[in-house]
C-alpha cells in the first residue's frame, strides 16, 4: 500500500508541473468541454488531466499550443507512417486539390494507388476503397456474411477493430449485432475448436496479426496458421485486419507470416495519412461488388474515392515508401525493443516492450505477453513514464503505445530509450 500511496502522490506533482507547463492547452480544452462531452470527439487521444493540443507538425516533430516541440513516437497510431506534412504527399494533395476535390465521378489517381495495393498485398486480387478501417472492417465482414450465409463471426478478447467494433474485456454495446463469439488471443487450439463448433454458423474470424490497442502483442505464427488451417477445413472466411500491421513488411503482415487469408482489411498511411480504409482479397468474394452484375452488392460512399486522398495515398505507396525505407524503420523498431529488454533483465526491473518492428508496447512487468489478460494494469506507472517522457521531448501513447515513422532514426531511438532508462533507474 505504501507503494501504491508513493505512486500517487509522485502522479499528483507530474499532472501538477503537467499543468503548470501547459496553460493554453488547459483553456482550449476547457473551451472544447462546452461543445464536445469531456471536451472530446476522439476517446483514444484523451488523457488526464486533458490532452496536449498540437498545433504544427513537420517530419517526426510536433509543436503544442504553449510551444513545446516533440519527437513524435506515436505516429498518429500508425496512420503517420510518412511523418508530417512529407513533401512529396503534400505536393500530390496541392496538385490535387487544384483540380477540384468533390468531382463525383472517377478520378485519375484511383486505379494507380488499386495497383499499387494489389502489387505489395499478395492476397489481394481486387480492392474497394472506403472512409476508415472501421468502415473496412465492418464491409469485410458484411461481405463474409452474404457470401457465406451464415451470421456469426470469430474475434479474439482484446481486439479493436474499429470505433464500433471493440472487444477489449469483451464485445463493446457500441458493436454491431453480429452474433460475435470471442475466442483467447494466440491460443490456435481453443480457436480451432470454436471454428469447429460453431462451422455451419459461423461467416467468418477476423484476426489482427498483431494486437495494437490491447498492447501491442505479436500474434504467434502457430496461432495464426492455426487460424487458417481451421477456416480453410470449415470453409470459413479468415479476415486479416492489417490497418496497424501493414507496414510490417513491404506486403504486411501476411507475407511476413507466409499466411494467404481470404480477405484484408487496410487503412491509416495507405491513404498517405488522410481518411481512408479499403478492403481486397479473392477475385471470387470481390467481384460480388462488380456494378455491372445483375446480382451485385451495393456498396455506396461520397468520399470512397476522395481525389486527395487517393493522391496522398498514391504518391506514398509508389513514391516515398520503398522496401530498404520500410526496413530500415522496422529495424529501428527492433533496436528500441531490443535496447529497452536489455535493460529491463540487466536491472532486473518489473518492465518489457512487445511488438515487431516498428510498432512497440512498452509495459510495466517482466511476465510473457500472449494475450490481452497477461497486460498488467499500472495506471499510476503509466501516467509517471508518459508525462516524464513528455518532459524530456518525446510523444507517444500514454497506454504505452509507439509507432514509429520514416523521419525518425538512430539517434532517436538512442534518446527515447535514454529517457525510459532513465526512467526505470
Amino acid at each position: 500500500m505504501a507503494a501504491v500511496s508513493e505512486l500517487a502522490a509522485r502522479l499528483t506533482e507530474a499532472e501538477a508541473r503537467y499543468v503548470a507547463a501547459n496553460p493554453e492547452s488547459h483553456r482550449l480544452h476547457e473551451q472544447r468541454v462546452l461543445v464536445m462531452p469531456g471536451g472530446n470527439t476522439r476517446t483514444t487521444i484523451h488523457q488526464p488531466p486533458f490532452p496536449l493540443t498540437i498545433v504544427h507538425g513537420e517530419g517526426a516533430r510536433i509543436v503544442d499550443a504553449d510551444g513545446h516541440e516533440y519527437l513524435d513516437f506515436l505516429g498518429e497510431y500508425t496512420a503517420g507512417l510518412y511523418g508530417h506534412s512529407h513533401p512529396v504527399i503534400v505536393a500530390a494533395i496541392r496538385e490535387a486539390l487544384a483540380d477540384g476535390i468533390v468531382l463525383g465521378a472517377p478520378n485519375r489517381y484511383e486505379a494507380t494507388l488499386a495497383a499499387a495495393i494489389c502489387a505489395r498485398f499478395p492476397a489481394v486480387d481486387l480492392v474497394r476503397f472506403c472512409n476508415s478501417g472501421t468502415e473496412a472492417n465492418l464491409l469485410a465482414l458484411s461481405l463474409a456474411r452474404a457470401v457465406t450465409g451464415r451470421s456469426r463471426i470469430l474475434v479474439f478478447s482484446g481486439a479493436y477493430h474499429g470505433g464500433i467494433l471493440l472487444f477489449a474485456h469483451g464485445v463493446s454495446p457500441l458493436n454491431p449485432p453480429f452474433g460475435w463469439i470471442v475466442g483467447e488471443y494466440n491460443d490456435g487450439d481453443g480457436a480451432a475448436r470454436l471454428v469447429a463448433e460453431h462451422a455451419d454458423e459461423l461467416a467468418a474470424v477476423i484476426v489482427e496479426p498483431l494486437q495494437g490497442a490491447a498492447g501491442v502483442i505479436p500474434g504467434e505464427p502457430e496461432f495464426l496458421r492455426s487460424l487458417r488451417e481451421a477456416t480453410e477445413q470449415h470453409g470459413v472466411m479468415l479476415v486479416f485486419d492489417e490497418v496497424m500491421t501493414a507496414r510490417l513488411s513491404p506486403g504486411g503482415a501476411q507475407l511476413l507470416f507466409g499466411i494467404d487469408p481470404d480477405l484484408t482489411t487496410m487503412a491509416k498511411f495507405v491513404g498517405g495519412g488522410l481518411s481512408f480504409g479499403a478492403f481486397g482479397g479473392r477475385a471470387d468474394l470481390m467481384s460480388r461488388f462488380d456494378p455491372s452484375r445483375p446480382d451485385a452488392l451495393q456498396h455506396g460512399g461520397t468520399f470512397n474515392n476522395d481525389v486527395l486522398t487517393m493522391a496522398a495515398g498514391a504518391a506514398g505507396l509508389t513514391r516515398v515508401l520503398t522496401d530498404p525505407e520500410l526496413a530500415r524503420l522496422n529495424g529501428l523498431g527492433d533496436r528500441l525493443r531490443n535496447r529497452l529488454n536489455a535493460f529491463a533483465r540487466d536491472r532486473d526491473v518489473d518492465f518489457c516492450a512487445t511488438g515487431l518492428g516498428s510498432l512497440v508496447g512498452l509495459h510495466f512487468t517482466r511476465a510473457a505477453i500472449r494475450s490481452e489478460r497477461d497486460v498488467p494494469e499500472t495506471p499510476e506507472l503509466r501516467g509517471l513514464l508518459h508525462l516524464h517522457m513528455l518532459e524530456r521531448g518525446y510523444s507517444y501513447g500514454r497506454r504505452g503505445f509507439v509507432a514509429l515513422s520514416l523521419p525518425l532514426d538512430e539517434t532517436d531511438m538512442d534518446g527515447f530509450a535514454a529517457a525510459v532508462e532513465d526512467f526505470l533507474g
